[in-house]
């Protein structure tokens, strides 16, 4: 069975990877540079700094065995048990950034960066997924696992019908910081992250304090009020304003440079019930953090369950 996988997130690259090992014939785009997604880290020099998602957990049996296997290759490691106080729930860390894990599921598989795909139709045999290129890729299936909007454009294209109720999820969005310091005394305490510490950030993170960065370097993530708020200011003035928000937390530590990001489909506000969505001929299916989950947890289970369904 031939499949094309629409994104080299963590959904789509756990779901080729297992329609890999039952042989099937798979390849995936992804309109970006590199894999990974959400999954994102960016160096600075010396630093290294993750500027999407920041760590995750597991709570179920089928992700602990993947994250084991992880563990054993070093991909992953505890980075603590919780920011402000212990609470026993191990929070995991990429052990080269949270871009790593992804690198690490693409490697043997058929991923093709820098490929955004323009639109699908239906064929007497399956799919033709046709790329920016004006290249059409036959397939027999097609699993899609970008954020929701950005997946209807491509069913609509392909006259496949979705759910009114799933057409209507919408994404918070994040503005973020990426901070190069000269030196440690920030105040950003053990073990170097801080859940919603104020008005503007849901969440700041230590990347030297995480194992991750060899010089010091913060990760400033504003909560979802405070980037919808200022989203569509100019990003010059987004920096400004991020610095400003950030001066508190830098304390005698002076930024050497910095650079502002922007998630517009960060996390799911809703997320759809079950862990991913097929049409009614079994061969058009959705997945991502969207389904059953906006975690990283929700994200991998929903590409493994997805690929799952796509074989049934």
């Amino acid at each position: 069975m031939r499949v094309i996988i629409v994104g080299a997130g963590l959904s789509g690259l756990m779901a080729a990877q297992s329609l890999t090992n039952d042989r099937h014939d798979v390849t995936v785009f992804d309109k970006g540079r590199g894999v990974g997604g959400r999954l994102a880290t960016r160096r600075i020099g010396d630093a290294t700094l993750d500027h999407g998602a920041q760590f995750f957990t597991v709570r179920s049996e089928e992700f602990a065995s993947h994250v084991n296997k992880w563990l054993e290759a070093s991909v992953v490691h505890e980075w603590c048990r919780g920011f402000d106080s212990e609470d026993g729930h191990p929070r995991y860390a990429g052990s080269k950034g949270m871009s790593g894990i992804t690198k690490h599921l693409a490697q043997g598989l058929d991923v093709r960066t820098n490929a955004l795909v323009f639109s699908l139709e239906r064929t007497a045999n399956g799919y033709n997924v046709i790329t920016d290129d004006g290249v059409a890729h036959a397939c027999d299936k097609v699993l899609l696992t970008a954020p929701i909007p950005q997946s209807f454009s491509l069913m609509f294209g392909g006259a496949v019908e979705m759910p009114d109720e799933m057409r209507t999820i919408d994404y918070d969005r994040t503005l973020g910081l990426l901070a190069v310091l000269d030196s440690d005394t920030h105040n950003v305490r053990s073990p170097g992250g801080m859940q919603n510490p104020d008005e503007v950030f849901s969440f700041i993170g230590d990347n030297s304090a995480k194992g991750i960065s060899a010089t010091h370097a913060l990760t400033f993530h504003a909560n979802p009020e405070w980037s919808r708020a200022h989203f569509d200011l100019e990003l010059d003035e987004i920096h400004s304003l991020l610095l400003t928000a950030a001066r508190p937390w830098l304390g005698k530590a002076q930024i050497l440079e910095s650079q502002p990001k922007k998630w517009r489909f960060a996390t799911p506000r809703t997320t759809w019930p079950e862990p991913f969505w097929i049409d009614a001929s079994g061969t058009l299916a959705l997945a991502g953090d969207a389904f059953a989950g906006p975690k990283m947890e929700g994200a991998a289970l929903s590409g493994l369950a997805a690929a799952r369904a796509l074989t049934n």
